[in-house]
């Protein structure tokens, strides 16, 4: 089975191209679906989260304020690095675990750090879903509610465009609407069943 890894900036719209994927019968693992099963209440990852930042990235029902921690990784890079490696080793072996357990001729991996990380050694091909800079802030703003000034900050931790694109073996370009976005997939789909 072929592993693709799906990666892309903040907005750039990985979580449409993985739906789209998945209408078309691919196998999808999503990294922050495995983080949000990670840190469930009292579970290794959570723990650990809260011994480094203490109970006030809590809601009141003791689940992880996610946009607190947020802000955190926004503006201290020794939060952001604390968190990754919380998580990033553990996410890394339940991706392995469910690559193999994957059916269909190859599965996707979705990887919104891959370019920044690049402990994925097990990939075939990374597939980049690319957007201009404008419209991911234009989208993330929408999405999250966040002010021009924290996406910009989301953005600038992030490998840039250009680095996204040269570590790219194949591009989906995600600039328009969703029937040219569909047809991308579907071609992007055709060409990996055909490998």
């Amino acid at each position: 089975m072929i592993s693709v890894g799906l990666t892309g900036g903040i907005g750039s719209g990985k979580s449409s191209v993985a739906e789209l994927f998945a209408k078309l019968g691919v196998s999808i693992i999503d990294t922050d679906v495995i983080a949000r099963e990670l840190v469930g209440i009292n579970k290794p990852a959570y723990l650990d989260i809260v011994k480094h930042f203490g109970s006030e990235i809590l809601l009141p029902n003791h689940e992880l304020d996610r946009a607190a921690l947020k802000q955190c990784i926004i503006h201290s890079e020794e939060d952001r690095l604390s968190l990754e490696n919380i998580l990033h080793p553990r996410i890394l072996e339940v991706v392995k675990q469910r690559i193999n357990t994957a059916s269909g001729h190859y599965c996707l991996i979705v990887i919104p750090l891959l370019v920044e990380k690049n402990n994925y050694p097990m990939l075939d091909r990374i597939l980049v879903v690319d957007t201009p800079v404008e419209q991911q802030i234009q989208r993330v703003s929408i999405r999250d509610e966040m002010d021009k000034t924290d996406i910009e900050k989301l953005i600038a931790i992030q490998a840039t465009r250009e680095q996204r694109l040269a570590a790219a073996d194949d591009v989906i370009i995600n600039d328009q609407g969703l029937s040219e976005l569909t047809a991308a997939t579907q071609q992007m789909h055709d060409k990996y069943l055909k490998l």
